[in-house]
């Protein structure tokens, strides 16, 4: 029997029900604590939302504040910030949690695509060498080495001392960081 040691997970399995009513995506970000839904950073159209079941530590979803299914469905301005956030939380990772790379990626198409919400997200999954190793291949077991408080407090850092940063965000008082871009302008390399 495979046991595995994950004590930060009861509140999750005590709660009195599901907390969300409708989509989760278009709810947690209206929460008055940024930190309890785990929105770490926002920006003018979009969101970072942490995963509450990581495939890694800082895996992270960028999410427009728009209920849109597809890709296509984003105005361009949304899009573009949407882009200009997705980098915005490479860079945060690459700050706060130093990892080896990245694999990020859209579930388009709902179940048919491994999607479980029909409300857009880009996942941002950190990866270090040698995270794939023999637990998950003989075991058929994912070993996460963080909570997602932990993960939430690192990326908070890291977005914090970015760019573009319009609030720092009080970490201890819940609010997320909030970014705002110059849409007209180019990337930081047009400067």
């Amino acid at each position: 029997m495979d046991r595995i040691y994950a004590p930060w997970r009861i509140e999750w399995v005590e709660r009195d029900a599901d907390p969300i009513d409708g989509c989760p995506f278009c709810v947690l970000p209206e929460r008055e604590n940024a930190r309890e839904a785990r929105v770490v950073a926002r920006s003018d159209r979009n969101y970072v939302l942490l995963n509450n079941a990581p495939y890694n530590p800082g895996h992270a979803m960028v999410i427009p504040d728009a209920h849109v299914r597809d890709w296509t469905d984003l105005d361009d301005e949304t899009m573009l910030d949407h882009a200009r956030l997705k980098a915005a939380t490479l860079s945060a990772a690459r700050t706060a949690i130093d990892p080896d790379g990245f694999n990020t990626g859209l579930n388009l198409g709902g179940g048919a695509a491994g999607g479980s919400v029909e409300h857009l997200h880009t996942h941002v999954v950190p990866r270090w060498n040698g995270d794939t190793n023999f637990m998950p291949v003989v075991g058929d077991t994912k070993v996460i080495v963080e909570a997602v408080d932990r993960s939430y407090e690192h990326l908070h850092e890291g977005f914090a001392a970015g760019d573009d940063v319009a609030d720092a965000g009080d970490l201890e008082a819940g609010e997320a960081v909030r970014l705002s871009f110059d849409l007209d302008a180019g990337g930081p390399d047009d400067a």
